[in-house]
């Protein structure tokens, strides 16, 4: 019993903090939910993105925060057949995989309720139409001290995803990414802007797997004795 109410008591505190009250219903943890079910009844919205989201979010929005969400941990485990590749050769793009030791760095967006809809139309197009990635509420905890914790949407591809393509060595999703590309560009513009993220907004982060694969793309050029495409 004593458990149940320390639990409520602190999706009470994080829903304070938040922008938005009516958001109760959603807390239950890691709740997969519909973007249609998100609209109604809300005052705004924080959406965090950790892939192509941190440099290009394509929806208004009112603020935006560096920060992290714990237990999980990215990884280019995801295949794009649309944006970063095509359907012979997917490309190589970033999911989260649920890890209780990790946390996952990105951007956090502010949505008001004006811009909501309109947010979550492009994004269900963007994500879970061509990227095949489904919603669900995390706690998002912003890199500056003085901002508690916020509840924010995030976009998370499966293992039960058709295009989902599962872990590789550093090698081989850098073997497959320096030679995808899609309709958005390609999927080796897609790793350097991600890494390009990180260092410029999270120095002090070490993201083994990202920085790994980024060195392995390298190589491939280098050994090849040929400039990166981008």
């Amino acid at each position: 019993m004593d458990d149940r109410k320390n639990e409520h008591t602190r999706e009470q505190l994080l829903l304070e903090k938040s922008c938005d009250l009516n958001l109760l219903f959603l807390i239950h943890a890691q709740v997969t939910m519909k973007p249609q079910d998100i609209i109604s009844e809300k005052s705004c919205l924080w959406i965090f993105g950790y892939g192509s989201l941190v440099w290009k979010p394509g929806f208004s929005y009112k603020r935006s925060k560096i920060g992290y969400i714990k237990g999980y941990k990215r990884r280019f485990w995801h295949g794009d057949d649309f944006h970063r590749g095509d359907k012979e050769k997917p490309g190589r793009v970033v999911t989260l995989v649920a890890d209780q030791e990790a946390c996952t760095w990105g951007v956090a967006y502010e949505v008001l309720e004006s811009q909501i809809e309109e947010s979550l139309q492009y994004l269900s197009m963007r994500e879970i139409v061509l990227g095949g990635y489904k919603t669900e509420m995390v706690e998002f905890i912003p890199k500056e001290k003085s901002q508690g914790p916020l509840l924010a949407l995030v976009y998370i591809a499966t293992s039960d995803n058709p295009i989902y393509l599962g872990p590789a060595s550093d090698k081989e999703i850098a073997a497959q990414i320096s030679i995808c590309s899609g309709n958005t560009g390609h999927n080796i513009e897609y790793l350097l802007r991600l890494v390009e993220f990180m260092r410029l907004c999270c120095p002090e982060v070490e993201d083994e797997h990202l920085f790994s694969i980024e060195a392995a793309v390298m190589n491939i050029f280098r050994d090849c004795g040929i400039r990166s495409p981008v």
